[in-house]
């Protein structure tokens, strides 16, 4: 399955390799040519004679970086992306390309203080532990700049759900590589960017250059229908469709665009939901202002717990985020 081959890659900021080569695989036989940029983003370009259309998804997924070593040969690190300092405390990692093994280590809470377990944690709380008894044989195994990654592997879940890491974005990778399977009247360019968790780096350098009429940025996106959520808090739900972005801290999404995209949910019966948060931002924004500026969307599949070490997806979702997507693409 596509999907989980996407989810169980590593690919971190800056590290996107594997799940490129994944995606290279995938798409070698697609009609269109086919570059990798300088920066390392994959440019499929499928010529038409309509609309110039850039749709994207972004390749890598939030992890952590190592910055330095502790004389008793546990880790220092920092994230890599955006991931919340509550969320790493003993969970196991996978380091660098030899995977090595490693455990996030905390204070124990039996000897942490009163004021400790008030205070809010940080990254310097923290270390990682790979077995080393010294500073020494910690550096025969991790070098400084070699990236970790939870250890989280893609499964089945519930009923009809999926659980794994890195939804975001290989929710976006997976129905790019769908969509590029169909032919279109416009002048498409799929495009798999590297660097968005570390601020739409990727994004800017290939929009820059291909200077689309319109921008579709395909996201996995915050999901918080759980307990103890207030209602007007629960951007998307699960269950409930691909999501359609109305605004975000990096995007004032295009009106008439929204407005198409809801009406070919809306006459092909393919459910679909509004995202109701404005926080956040992906590459629709480097789009958006790249070169001299396009119209922009973003259809998100909702995912729990994002930005952690696991999310969970409906299959479902994700079916109709493809049919929406190829549906509307088809009629520009």
């Amino acid at each position: 399955m596509l999907l989980e081959k996407l989810s169980n890659a590593h690919g971190p900021s800056g590290f996107e390799g594997e799940v490129r080569n994944i995606i290279k695989e995938q798409i070698k036989e697609f009609k269109g040519d086919i570059s990798i940029d300088r920066m390392g983003n994959i440019i499929v370009h499928k010529k038409g004679n309509g609309k110039k259309v850039l749709v994207e998804a972004h390749m890598d997924e939030v992890g952590f970086i190592i910055t330095g070593y502790n004389e008793d040969g546990t880790l220092k690190f920092t994230s890599l992306g955006n991931i919340n300092a509550k969320v790493p405390p003993a969970k196991p990692v996978l380091i660098g390309e030899h995977r090595v093994n490693g455990v996030i280590g905390l204070k124990p809470i039996h000897l942490q203080s009163k004021k400790e377990r008030q205070e809010a944690l940080h990254y310097d709380d923290y270390c990682i532990d790979i077995g080393a008894d010294s500073k020494e044989q910690a550096k025969k195994y991790v070098d400084l700049g070699d990236y970790a990654l939870f250890t989280t592997q893609f499964d089945l879940f519930g009923d009809g759900l999926i659980k794994g890491k890195a939804f975001d974005d290989r929710m976006g990778c997976y129905l790019l590589v769908e969509a590029l399977k169909e032919e279109y009247d416009c002048d498409l360019y799929g495009v798999f960017n590297v660097q968005e968790e570390t601020g739409e780096r990727g994004a800017y350098v290939s929009s820059y250059k291909i200077n689309p009429d319109i921008g579709i940025a395909l996201e996995g996106t915050v999901c918080a229908d759980i307990p103890n959520i207030p209602e007007h808090l629960k951007a998307t739900k699960l269950g409930e469709g691909p999501a359609i972005s109305i605004m975000d801290k990096s995007s004032l999404f295009t009106t008439t665009i929204k407005e198409d995209i809801a009406k070919i949910g809306l006459d092909n019966n393919i459910q679909f939901q509004y995202r109701k948060a404005v926080a956040g931002g992906n590459d629709a924004g480097a789009i958006h202002m790249s070169s001299y500026g396009s119209k922009v969307a973003t259809i998100s599949i909702p995912c729990r717990y994002i930005h952690s070490s696991v999310s969970v997806a409906s299959l479902e979702d994700i079916e109709n985020g493809k049919k929406l997507l190829v549906k509307y693409l088809k009629t520009l």
